[in-house]
């Protein structure tokens, strides 16, 4: 009985054309793959160097129907001024205060509770960025 062979003899016609497909899409797969990283690491680090003052709502309280009162903890280069906004809404999602709080404490991190003035009851607080100020001049 003789053997049957399957496929060709090895190294006899040289490299399969499957063989040269996979190198080029290994090649291209890595190529892209490493500018994706590139790009993705160049969009962090704009988005984190560009964030020189945060904050955080540790807390509220509604202390009346025109007035809550928002902890904040805030956090920047001691020679930066913070200017963070916060808003407010009623049950309705309407919007019922809007304030401009700014920090120039000579500290990174001040902690701090601030008045925001609502023109009705007020049901939750959000935090809706800071900035360094703009400077005069």
């Amino acid at each position: 009985m003789s053997a049957v062979r399957e496929g060709l003899p090895e190294g006899r016609y040289g490299r399969s054309a499957d063989e040269r497909t996979d190198r080029r899409l290994k090649i291209v797969g890595a190529a892209l793959g490493a500018v994706l990283l590139g790009v993705t690491g160049w969009i962090g680090w704009g988005y984190v160097s560009a964030q020189s003052v945060s904050a955080e709502v540790i807390k509220f309280q509604v202390v009346s129907d025109t007035e809550v009162k928002v902890h904040l903890e805030v956090r920047k280069d001691a020679s930066v001024t913070g200017v963070c906004t916060m808003v407010s809404q009623d049950e309705q999602h309407a919007e019922v205060g809007r304030g401009d709080f700014t920090f120039a404490e000579s500290s990174s991190r001040v902690d701090e509770v601030v008045s925001l003035r609502t023109t009705g009851r007020a049901t939750t607080v959000e935090l809706v960025g800071c900035q360094p100020a703009a400077s005069a001049g």
